[in-house]
């Protein structure tokens, strides 16, 4: 990727960059033939192949960023995505941090979002190509002045003049995703000496961590964007012992206050989902405190409840109906009802939504909506009917 990369940053490359960028997948051939007429063949080749993994970006880095910045192809699939990044980079502003030792730091993400909070930073890691495409993002962005990267292995670089450590280990493999955080590269083991050798740190990692792993001395905070869970972190030089689950956009934050399981209960008039970040805190209780609810079944993450309340931390539907499993009844249910748009999910049922859904909902139903728990009440296989609270249309026709 260096001998990709160096091409591309003279004024002939980014030039081709510009001329590729909104190049379709289809149209990749066609350009490249026509381009390599006047350019050599292994630049063309090396610009339409960084405009494909920047327009592969956009979702992350969002497309002004991503125009401008250069990716590899695991640095576009293992880096943190801007929003959770800033937060995180905004999180450590307000801890009083003004230097960071980010360690694996990849093609930079966080490095610049570190850097755009005012935070000096120390980008290392052991890959040169991979340091490399930091370097050339930080100095495209204009902060090469706050990024210094370095091409080395993180555990030998001395952090002592850092405020705070960040350690982003590798948790893909040959075979891919690691789920052993020992397996990781570095181990979490070394990332947590290398965090509790420093006054502050942050450590990412994978947001399905088994909560026994987590050492006493970190709090631990899980993260996600829009909805789905992106990563966990483990902070030191905070809270130890504390749990967190934030949401973004916002930021929104539940800090858990180590409440035992809820009760289960009868379903009641609403059901709750809770976001995935609150799920992987093991925070339902405290959800589930603040509706006046509690779950349907003992190893299941839905709250129900006999009242609508606002909460951020849970998506609420409004059951209209209660049925044992059963395709032929959900089916009738639903021609009687007209519906023709079905939302399927399911927890602690082994049944496919696709399939579910291609079963009983032939095409031109009608006109309505509605959404289809596939899950387990006091232990039975149940379908819970309904629609999002509030919506103008529902299985049963009522607002």
């Amino acid at each position: 990727m260096v001998n990709d990369l160096a091409p591309l940053l003279t004024a002939e490359g980014r030039a081709l960059l510009d001329m590729v960028r909104d190049t379709a997948p289809a149209d990749e051939l066609a350009v490249a033939t026509r381009l390599r007429r006047e350019h050599p063949a292994d630049l063309v080749s090396a610009a339409i192949g960084q405009a494909r993994l920047r327009q592969r970006a956009v979702p992350k880095f969002g497309a002004d960023d991503a125009e401008r910045m250069f990716f590899t192809p695991n640095g576009v699939e293992q880096s943190t995505r801007a929003s959770v990044a800033g937060y995180r980079a905004e999180r450590m502003k307000a801890l009083g941090v003004t230097s960071v030792a980010d360690l694996c730091c990849g093609i930079g993400g966080d490095a610049i979002a570190l850097a755009r909070a005012g935070i000096r930073v120390l980008a290392v890691d052991r890959d040169p190509a991979t340091a490399e495409v930091a370097r050339a993002n930080a100095e495209a962005l204009g902060l090469g002045a706050l990024i210094e990267v370095r091409e080395a292995d993180v555990t030998e670089v001395d952090t002592a003049g850092y405020d705070a450590v960040f350690v982003d280990p590798a948790r893909r493999g040959g075979r891919g995703r690691i789920f052993d955080p020992e397996a990781y590269s570095p181990p979490l083991s070394w990332a947590v000496g290398a965090a509790l050798a420093a006054p502050r740190a942050a450590l990412k990692i994978a947001p399905g961590v088994p909560h026994e792993a987590i050492p006493a001395e970190a709090e631990a905070e899980w993260i996600s964007d829009g909805g789905d869970v992106k990563e966990a972190v483990l902070w030191f030089g905070t809270e130890p012992g504390a749990v967190r689950a934030t949401l973004l956009p916002g930021p929104r934050t539940l800090l858990g206050a180590g409440l035992p399981d809820p009760d289960v209960r009868p379903v009641g008039r609403y059901l709750y989902e809770p976001d995935g970040a609150v799920i992987r805190a093991h925070l339902v209780a405290d959800v589930a405190r603040d509706l006046d609810g509690g779950l349907i079944d003992g190893t299941i993450a839905y709250v129900t409840a006999d009242t609508l309340r606002p909460t951020p931390y849970a998506t609420a539907y409004e059951i209209t109906d209660r049925l044992p499993f059963s395709v032929k009844r959900l089916k009738a249910l639903l021609r009687e009802r007209g519906v023709g748009i079905l939302t399927v999910k399911k927890r602690g049922s082994a049944v496919e939504p696709e399939e579910l859904r291609r079963k009983v909902l032939p095409k031109g139903q009608g006109p309505n909506s509605a959404t289809v728990f596939l899950t387990r009440v006091a232990g039975a296989p149940t379908m819970l009917v309904g629609a999002p609270a509030g919506s103008a249309v529902t299985a049963g026709g009522a607002s």
